[in-house]
Parts: C-alpha cells; sequence; structure tokens
C-alpha cells in the first residue's frame, strides 16, 4: 500500500460516493442509472479506442463481472429507493470488505497478517456503526427489506471485487479491462429502460441527462483508479481504504439531503479511520 496506491483509492472513494448521490437524487431509479450506465458505456467504448484489448485469460472474468455488475445496479437501486442515502449506502459498502477478505484468502491466496486483519475488522465496525446510527437516529424500528437489499448489495460489490481482482492481473491492461468492462455492463439497465418506456425514454430522460451522465462518468473514474490499485497491491486492504467513501457518502447525506449525522456516527467513524491506520501499517 504505497502513498501512490492510498492516493488513488481514496480518490476512488470521494468519486463513488459522489456518483452514487447524484444518482439517488434523482427520484426515478431507473432513469437514474440508464444515465449512469449510459454514460460508463460512452467511456468505455472512447477507452477501448485508446488501449488494447485485454489478454484472452481476462475475458471470463470480464464475463462474469458484468453480470455481479448488473446485478449490483439492480439490488442497489432498490436499496435506495427504499431507504435513505445515508443509512443505505453505508450498509452497501461497509459490508463488503470482511467478505473481501475472505474471498481474497480462499481465492487469491491473500492471506491478512494479525495487525491488517485487525485492521479491517476495525474498519468494517466502524463502518457498520455509521449504517446503524441511521436507524436509532430515525427513532423507528429497522426497515428489513431496505437492510435486507442493501446487505445484498454489499455482496454483489464483494464479489465482483474479488473477480475484478483477478481479471485485471490476467488482463495486462487496466484501462483496457475497465473500458470492456463498462461497455458490457452499462448497456443492459439502458435497454431495460428502453422496455419499459418505450418512445418515451429520451422524453424521460432529458431533465436528468447533464447529472446522470456525470454520474457517469465518475463512476468509471472511481472503479478505474480501483482497479489500478488492484494491480499494485491486495485486495482486502483496498477494499477496506475504498470504503472510506461511507464517511463522504455520510456527509453528503447531511448537507444535501437533511439527513443526521450525529456524534456517534463520527465516533463510528473515527474507528473506522483507525482501522485504516492499521491496515496502511501493516501494509
Amino acid at each position: 500500500m504505497t502513498p501512490l496506491v492510498v492516493a488513488a483509492v481514496l480518490a476512488a472513494a470521494v468519486t463513488h460516493a459522489s456518483w452514487n448521490a447524484i444518482a439517488h437524487g434523482i427520484r426515478d431509479q431507473l432513469l437514474a442509472f440508464t444515465l449512469v450506465g449510459g454514460g460508463g458505456a460512452l467511456c468505455g467504448a472512447v477507452l477501448a479506442f485508446a488501449t488494447p484489448l485485454p489478454a484472452a485469460g481476462a475475458w471470463p472474468y470480464l464475463l462474469g463481472s458484468a453480470v455481479l455488475h448488473i446485478v449490483y445496479q439492480a439490488l442497489l437501486m432498490r436499496s435506495f429507493k427504499l431507504g435513505d442515502f445515508g443509512q443505505m449506502y453505508p450498509i452497501a459498502r461497509g459490508s463488503a470488505p470482511l467478505v473481501v477478505t475472505v474471498l481474497a484468502a480462499v481465492f487469491v491466496h491473500e492471506i491478512p497478517g494479525p495487525w491488517a486483519l485487525a485492521g479491517v475488522a476495525l474498519a468494517s465496525t466502524g463502518l457498520v456503526g455509521v449504517a446503524l446510527w441511521g436507524v436509532r437516529a430515525a427513532g423507528t424500528r429497522p426497515h428489513w427489506p431496505a437492510i435486507i437489499a442493501a446487505l445484498a448489495t454489499g455482496l454483489s460489490i464483494a464479489s465482483y471485487t474479488t473477480v475484478d481482482g483477478l481479471g485485471v492481473r490476467a488482463a495486462g491492461t487496466p484501462l483496457g479491462y475497465i473500458a470492456w468492462l463498462m461497455i458490457l455492463e452499462g448497456l443492459v439497465i439502458p435497454l431495460w429502460a428502453l422496455a419499459v418506456h418505450r418512445g418515451q425514454l429520451l422524453t424521460a430522460l432529458r431533465p436528468f441527462a447533464a447529472r446522470g451522465l456525470t454520474g457517469g462518468f465518475l463512476s468509471v473514474l472511481a472503479y478505474g483508479l480501483v482497479l489500478w490499485a488492484q494491480t499494485r497491491a491486495p485486495l482486502a486492504p483496498i477494499a477496506a481504504l475504498r470504503e472510506s467513501s461511507i464517511i463522504v457518502g455520510a456527509a453528503i447525506g447531511a448537507l444535501f439531503f437533511k439527513e443526521r449525522f450525529g456524534t456517534p456516527r463520527i465516533a463510528a467513524a473515527g474507528l473506522m479511520v483507525v482501522g485504516i491506520g492499521l491496515m496502511l501499517y501493516a501494509g
């Protein structure tokens, strides 16, 4: 985990929280993810012309990852529809690092040392604390359909993170890998929206086009930085560090969506920072 890798992953965290907030801010989630996916596919097409094709060994990972990303987007749309951004985003992102740690150990044989493992555990505990405070702050019982959707989203994140960690290493070209991943995954939801809205799709998209396409560009940038980092460092610490986006997401929820942050979330954020520090120390 060199300083350059850390900087790349932190930049990815900020851009990732930003495009998720843009998508959440568009009331019709199908339209939002149509624009994000379409914008990502356009960026991927441009990159594909400027970069070499991924090596043959990377294509099974690319196809599997595209399917997992589509599942992830469908689950994320569902969780955003059911719950607050400041709660759903942390649950989805916070549940991923521990699962990535297990998957990386099983499939990539990257066994974290004691300090790194303690760091992942502390960071994940802090992230879950950020998420659970959203239930308490609301003063209501947990909305289990929303929480289950967010947890399922986290499982899909862990799955595609592990698949892409293997795929980008086999590709020989991180830019070529992200280009074709964006093309393969980015067209499915727009085609779904076309089937739903039929001849009215362009009219429905027009009021949100600038925001949605900006979100698509940010999604490519965010994941491209992560994929590059995965060629330079182990998967589990990157997955945990990337989830510092939850703090950015909680701040966005408080500032723009008028959702409470609160002292317990600040304490949970501090715990996450300690965990990240341990991972970087171990690296």
